[in-house]
């Protein structure tokens, strides 16, 4: 059984990646398991609570949509997956990448080919975008006058 911080590291990158990037990176392992849904993909909505000052009280920021999947291999593991937003088949993978995360065969070759080329993607765009965000940062100071 994984450690519960490395499966919340792999379901993280799932869940965060773009749905066109998972499924071509899901294509060239060429895996064909065979599963059953438990849980067909379902869009909900998930209620986003704030806290005023990070320490505050509560306040309700918003809803936000949500697809939810669980699956079950055929030799009885089960994978989940929560995302944000409509997309019922990447949850559906995402699930299913999950259950095979968890079995000692699937895990190292998923680990190399699907979660960490993810996560370099993901890594990537976030530099980008810090970067675009500081190129267009602004500086404010204040003058003393000499009264």
């Amino acid at each position: 059984m994984q450690s519960l911080s490395s499966r919340q590291r792999w379901m993280s990158v799932l869940a965060h990646s773009q749905p066109a990037q998972l499924r071509s990176h899901w294509q060239a392992l060429n895996l064909n398991p065979r599963y059953q849904l438990l849980r067909a993909p379902e869009i909900g909505l998930a209620q986003l609570q704030g806290r005023m000052g990070a320490t505050g009280r509560r306040f309700v920021l918003g809803d936000m949509t949500v697809t939810r999947s669980v699956v079950q291999l055929d030799n009885g593991g089960h994978g989940y997956s929560y995302i944000a937003g409509r997309d019922k088949a990447h949850a559906e993978l995402c699930a299913l990448a999950d259950a095979l995360l968890q079995q000692p065969e699937h895990h190292e070759r998923l680990q190399q080919r699907l979660i960490e080329p993810l996560a370099a993607l993901q890594q990537e765009q976030r530099q980008l975008r810090s970067r675009a965000v500081a190129s267009s940062r602004v500086d404010f100071f204040t003058l003393v006058r000499g009264e």
